[in-house]
């Protein structure tokens, strides 16, 4: 298995494992739809994704968004999507995706990653706690829903 950073190139299988994310969210089949989002995120450079691949077959992906702290003055990352394919799961994809997220955030000088899961998808919550993730208890999260 190797992981990098997906281009252009991985437009297709970044995208069809995308799809099957939003699915798995419970979200309609769109595959046009997440291969127009994918791709106008990678040439705008507005989020970073990472891939892992066995020879051809995508397995898994993240997509790290930037923002920033203003109170330590430094950029943030923002893991809004990991998943794995349902065949690859338990074989150390979504332990690889997380070391590679930390891994660039310490390279970029983060002061951290966040994330959110359903409250329901209690494997992801494993995962997260032993990789050193903490729930929050300082701060409430709200959100305004537009649309």
């Amino acid at each position: 298995m190797e992981i990098y950073q997906a281009t252009l190139e991985d437009l297709e299988g970044v995208s069809n494992l995308f799809n099957m994310y939003r699915m798995f969210y419970e979200q309609a089949e769109d595959f046009e739809g997440a291969k127009a989002y994918i791709k106008k995120r990678i040439e705008s450079k507005e989020s970073v994704i990472f891939v892992v691949k066995d020879k051809e077959k995508y397995l898994g992906f993240t997509q790290l968004y930037p923002t920033f702290s203003s109170i330590s003055m430094k950029r943030a990352w923002i893991l809004n999507d990991l998943y794995v394919e349902v065949a690859a799961r338990k074989k150390g994809v979504a332990q690889m995706l997380l070391h590679k997220a930390k891994a660039y955030a310490i390279e970029t000088g983060a002061k951290g990653i966040s994330l959110s899961t359903a409250v329901e998808n209690h494997s992801a919550q494993r995962l997260y706690e032993k990789n050193g993730y903490i729930q929050n208890s300082q701060f409430y999260q709200y959100e305004l829903t537009l649309t």
